[in-house]
């Protein structure tokens, strides 16, 4: 498939293969862009940033209700790709999906929403016969770099809310999930967006990447990925505007008065949807000495039940990690914790890309696979005496994203709310959850700047402040 430069669909002389990670079948090829298609990619951009900038709110947000109606007649054409692509299973592919029409008609509201206030003016000394007020103005051109894990959701994450406010910009989708993002390209321009508002270059991330982010015509970049590369950016970004939401080791805590058959649910869902590659899935589960024991009886059992096997099959609820070497990195992972002392209760096994759902106790919070970020089917289970070691252990990380704690008690759960240093806070819920309109982001190297689209979109406009004089 082509990307999506300048108005036109073109190719590369290196086209790079698109591998579905289960069966190692190639699913399609997109070009690697050359440096001099990221420049045209670029100017053209600056001439979308101007038609997108003569668009009124009424018409951005008809293109954006456009764009929902034309995924929701391809939901199940955009499922099967994220699950070729990446290996999700095909009821989670059709789950992310379905969620992208209201996702895309709520950014469309909000770009109506913009708004300035007026300014007391005459309370500033000699300001007499002035009037002040401010205006909210798309940045300009936006780079949208987004991670393999949800193709679809936050790739219009980005996209959505950057149109919405009368942006232009230039989509770098991750390379192996390059398929759904040209996909979407093609969905919003056939809803009406103006030809050269959106341009999607496929590519490494290395060259294609940094050559847009260095770029000086570009305000904001909006990056989903790690923290390393991250911290990359920031160093070639110049004076720019930035996003960045990165890496995590999501804890849950677990106190001696929550309910462990719905720990045991919230654990099942939080730590091996999408094959734990999620920035908060639950990785480190903190659980209180004198439930400790029956914590991990609890969730054994469904643990072993969750079904591994080929993503399209409608019973298959874990499917492979996006690439072998991932599979390699995280067993490599767990092996280092069993061996420095930790006990493994269930997985622990791998087969190419596919890794089996494991659960791992008695872990010190010093090793990888709970002070790092794992992106793997794993949960690592650490026993704590009282709340406060569980705060202070939940809060020893470089990371900040997503946390959840399990208790009964109002007490408690405000305190952690008040307490816990990370962005997004679950009370009696696994950290992996998320509704699309709330303010999304982490703290420490977790990230800068919020999701949600609202909030982004105040991220994508400059605020302008206007004084009128001789007015007297």
């Amino acid at each position: 498939m082509n990307m999506y430069i300048a108005g036109e669909w073109v190719s590369a002389d290196t086209m790079t293969p698109v591998i579905s990670p289960f069966d190692g079948v190639t699913v399609g090829e997109v070009p690697a862009a050359t440096p001099q298609q990221v420049e045209t990619a670029l100017a053209a951009a600056v001439e979308g940033a101007r038609q997108m900038r003569a668009l009124t709110g009424y018409d951005r947000q008809a293109i954006l209700n456009r764009a929902a109606e034309l995924v929701s007649e391809q939901i199940e054409d955009l499922a099967v790709t994220v699950s070729r692509e990446m290996g999700k299973p095909i009821k989670e592919a059709r789950g992310e999906v379905g969620r992208m029409p209201d996702l895309l008609r709520l950014c469309g509201f909000e770009g109506t929403q913009m708004r300035g206030e007026t300014l007391p003016i005459d309370t500033h000394v000699g300001a007499a016969g002035k009037f002040g007020f401010t205006m909210r103005v798309p940045c300009g051109i936006v780079v949208a770099i987004t991670p393999f894990n949800y193709p679809v959701l936050l790739v219009l994450h980005k996209l959505g809310p950057a149109l919405a406010a009368g942006n232009a910009v230039i989509l770098k989708p991750a390379g192996c999930t390059a398929l759904t993002g040209l996909k979407l390209t093609e969905i919003l321009l056939k809803a009406g967006l103006p030809p050269l508002a959106l341009q999607c270059v496929t590519g490494s991330g290395g060259s294609v990447g940094t050559q847009l982010c260095a770029d000086s015509r570009v305000r904001k970049i909006s990056f989903t990925g790690s923290a390393p590369v991250g911290e990359q950016i920031t160093k070639v970004a110049g004076i720019k505007k930035l996003s960045l939401e990165l890496g995590s080791n999501a804890p849950m805590i677990v106190l001696p008065d929550a309910d462990l058959a719905q720990v045991a649910q919230a654990a099942v869902a939080g730590g091996y949807a999408n094959a734990g590659q999620v920035c908060i899935s639950t990785q480190r589960v903190l659980v209180h000495r004198s439930v400790y024991a029956d914590f991990l009886d609890a969730v054994k059992a469904p643990v072993e039940g969750i079904v591994s096997g080929d993503p399209m099959d409608e019973n298959t609820g874990l499917g492979p990690l996006v690439r072998e070497s991932e599979a390699v990195r995280v067993d490599e992972w767990i092996q280092e914790a069993i061996a420095e002392g930790a006990r493994l209760v269930t997985g622990g096994e791998r087969d190419g890309a596919r890794y089996a759902p494991t659960i791992l106790a008695d872990v010190d919070p010093k090793m990888r696979v709970s002070c790092e970020e794992l992106f793997g089917p794993a949960i690592a289970v650490t026993a704590v005496d009282d709340i406060d070691a569980a705060i202070r252990l939940a809060n020893d990380s470089k990371f900040g994203l997503g946390t959840g704690i399990f208790t009964r008690d109002i007490g408690n759960a405000m305190r952690y709310a008040k307490d816990a240093e990370f962005g997004n806070i679950m009370i009696n819920w696994t950290p992996l959850w998320r509704a699309d309109f709330q303010p999304y982001g982490g703290f420490k190297q977790s990230g800068i700047g919020k999701e949600g689209p609202r909030y982004a979109i105040e991220e994508m406009t400059e605020s302008k402040t206007v004084v009128i004089h001789g007015l007297e």
